[in-house]
């Protein structure tokens, strides 16, 4: 089972490229996080077309998830537990049936937080901690859980090109990196690190000031794996060419490879 994680970046505008993608890697899963789309609006249609279930977690203008799946999807939840007066679409949750087993995958956009000084911070390390006592309430459930998504969270020094330009960033502060740790630390596995340790491994490449063309990029983009997800892992890729196409998303696709 192939699962991928995309912060697509406004699906409507990025529509083709996503179909090309998905027809191209295939993807038993895919989780798309950015679709800026109320669920109404979803183009579900373009997506159905090419075998994929849709479900979907949007809001208007920013925001918004979505999970696609060759196979049917249930145990829905949308919206991430710990706080119902937060109106932000920001996670979506499913079980999908193998032959052999099922998987649960959660799609997340984790906040920006940026400015730091702002309530956006605050909030952030809030939801974070949500994730946290989120995935927690899981683990007993003893099997294979995939977390994707976008995390805003840039985990080490070498995760991005010019670190020192992001010491002050609510994507690498001191209280961002604790927080993912403290996640990481129930028996979390990031996926890209188990399969390649090599500098220069980025998902999300800014527009501005030719970033993909200087390679100064960051990645943000990731798959935790519970143990049983993570024992049965047998492959994770950064598909970084999606970049170079036309009317890209400033991040590209990453794909985790379970036996099941």
């Amino acid at each position: 089972m192939q699962i991928a994680t995309w912060n697509i970046n406004g699906v409507k505008a990025r529509l083709e490229t996503a179909i090309a993608w998905l027809n191209e890697a295939r993807p038993d899963v895919a989780c798309l996080q950015e679709i800026k789309s109320v669920d109404e609006g979803f183009p579900r249609t373009a997506f159905e077309d090419i075998g994929y279930n849709v479900v979907t977690h949007g809001q208007k203008g920013f925001n918004g998830v979505a999970i696609l799946s060759l196979k049917p999807v249930e145990d829905i939840v949308r919206g991430l537990p710990g706080d119902d007066t937060d109106e932000h679409a920001r996670y979506i949750e499913a079980v999908v049936s193998s032959d052999n087993t099922v998987c649960r995958v959660g799609c997340l956009y984790l906040p920006n937080g940026n400015p730091v000084d702002t309530p956006k911070y605050p909030y952030k390390l809030a939801w974070m901690d949500r994730l946290i006592a989120h995935a927690k309430s899981k683990l007993p459930l003893e099997e294979p859980f995939v977390l994707a998504g976008d995390y805003n969270v840039i985990p080490e020094p070498r995760d991005a090109a010019r670190p020192a330009e992001w010491t002050e960033d609510a994507l690498f502060r001191l209280d961002t990196l604790e927080k993912y740790r403290e996640l990481t630390a129930l028996g979390f596995t990031d996926a890209v690190r188990s399969f390649d340790q090599s500098d220069g491994v980025y998902t999300f490449w800014d527009y501005q000031a030719g970033a993909w063309q200087k390679n100064n990029g960051i990645r943000i983009d990731h798959m935790l794996l519970s143990a049983q997800a993570t024992d049965k892992a047998i492959g994770c890729r950064i598909d970084k060419h999606v970049r170079s196409w036309e009317k890209p998303s400033d991040h590209v696709p990453v794909i985790v490879e379970l036996e099941i």
